[in-house]
């Protein structure tokens, strides 16, 4: 650990990036990290600036539907250095292209609420809103 990095222990890198103390450790246990989680001399997890920042990828690819498996992959062929890059990059590509369509999924599934919303935007404020979708004759 260098001298400009900090060591944290596991609450204060929960704390600072709202993942639970139980996730940093399964991160840990599946292999997710890119290098080995530093122990102190006590036998405590230690974490440095390095690690905050691998995490910020890992929330991120979490968040954006990639699989723990995935993320392992990536992980692998960081730790494993030079030499993987276009395998690296094939998996972000892969990554990219399923995000890419689940925005385009959403962006019609918004075009056809924000249809609705002027339909009942409309309707409310003219007082005509009775009998909007009863179920009976073609949605509203």
């Amino acid at each position: 650990m260098t001298a400009l990095d900090t060591a944290l222990s596991i609450g204060q890198v929960a704390e600072r990036t709202g993942l639970s103390v139980h996730t940093l450790r399964m991160y840990e246990r599946e292999g997710l990290f890119t290098t080995e989680v530093r122990r102190s001399a006590t036998g405590r997890r230690v974490y440095g600036q390095a690690d905050l920042d691998w995490l910020e990828v890992c929330t991120k690819l979490r968040a954006t539907g990639m699989p723990l498996q995935s993320i392992r992959r990536f992980a692998d062929l960081v730790k494993a250095g030079p030499g993987n890059e276009a395998e690296r990059l094939e998996l972000l590509r892969e990554h990219r292209g399923r995000i890419e369509r689940q925005l385009a999924e959403l962006h019609d599934c918004l075009g056809l609420i924000a249809g609705k919303v002027a339909t009942y935007e409309r309707h409310v404020d003219a007082g005509t809103a009775t009998g909007l979708w009863t179920g009976i004759g073609p949605p509203a």
